[in-house]
């Protein structure tokens, strides 16, 4: 008997992740016998109201025709709060032996959840009570990014140099999980084993996908207008941000070059100490080094230009906003 619950930040890993946790569960038997899976809608009852009774009822049922019987419980953060887990908590307390249950803890569909919840504390405690294994799949956040990319990389049978790998890298951004078809469409093409030069990979690249903030504040303040504007257009067309929220981050980037203006701060803990930061001061650090690099004019001056292009997408110049941020991004870049 095997109780897992598996979760994950990104929708192809959930759905990798899961079926993967169901092979080893099924160890070779017929999934047409073994398996029953559940959604968000075997969950409503005749009043339309969710409940776990469904869940429940499949967990305590005996095997047919299999020794065993896998149970997978999908869109589990429906259910939210502690009562909504009370028959779900029960049945941990003597799970059936013959039943290895999966429970996936993703969003609802219909109607679509805007975030996922945590798992409710009772529920929590009777998993870990019953011995089950939590399985995050997700990418992590941070500089770990990153290396569970290289992972992915290096567990894939095909071979990558570092130039190719670095294309990888830059050319995902922060869509990383696309690696996973990214690999197997090389391998289909090249075959196992291949190794992989940056003209090989590259016409199987697909769209630029989407930059972290700070990456397009970086390049702006190296002054590289061309890699500015590319960053800029990977934030708003594939990672979906509206102008307005990249203006924000703007403001805030120079916000804090404007209270280092002028003041008598040396290094960097100084400096977070200042902006209120707590935990790194790296970000303290590049605000300081940039304050100095454009001066007091070139500070007030990047104010002014975001100022003008704040009034710009809120109507007053007429142009598409997508504009007004590019404009307004190859200009704060010319000032370096």
């Amino acid at each position: 008997m095997k109780i897992q619950l598996i979760k994950a930040n990104d929708d192809l890993l959930l759905s990798k992740a899961v079926t993967t946790a169901t092979e080893l569960l099924l160890d070779g038997a017929d999934p047409s016998l073994a398996v029953e899976e559940l959604t968000e809608e075997a969950y409503r009852n005749d009043d339309e109201q969710l409940t776990m009774q469904r869940l429940v009822d499949a967990a305590q049922t005996p095997p047919f025709l299999t020794d065993r019987r896998v149970v997978i419980a999908r869109h589990m953060g429906r259910f939210s709060k502690a009562a909504d887990v009370g028959g779900l908590v029960t049945y941990l307390e003597a799970p059936l032996g013959t039943t290895d249950l999966l429970l996936v803890w993703e969003k609802g569909v219909a109607p679509k959840q805007d975030r996922l919840p945590a798992i409710p504390k009772p529920l929590q405690a009777a998993l870990e009570a019953a011995g089950a294994e939590f399985i995050d799949a997700g990418i992590p956040a941070g500089k770990a990014a990153g290396a569970w990319l290289d992972r992915q990389l290096a567990a894939s049978s095909l071979r990558f140099d570092r130039a190719g790998s670095a294309l990888i890298a830059q050319h995902l951004g922060e869509q990383r999980s696309r690696v996973i078809a990214l690999l197997s469409t090389l391998e289909a093409i090249y075959g196992p084993g291949a190794s992989m030069s940056s003209e090989q990979i590259s016409p199987y690249l697909g769209e630029s996908g989407d930059v972290p903030p700070w990456e397009l504040t970086d390049a702006i303040d190296s002054g590289n207008i061309a890699e500015a504007l590319d960053k800029v257009h990977r934030m708003i067309d594939a990672g979906g941000r509206h102008p307005l929220q990249i203006m924000a981050s703007l403001q805030t980037h120079y916000m804090r070059m404007m209270r280092l203006e002028g003041t008598e701060v040396h290094g960097e803990k100084q400096a977070a100490a200042l902006l209120g930061m707590k935990g790194s001061t790296f970000p303290a650090k590049k605000a300081l080094n940039q304050t100095k690099r454009l001066g007091n004019g070139g500070v007030r001056k990047a104010v002014e230009l975001l100022a003008q292009a704040d009034r710009g997408l809120r109507g007053e110049s007429g142009w598409p906003p997508e504009l007004v941020i590019e404009v307004l991004v190859a200009r704060l870049a010319n000032l370096r």
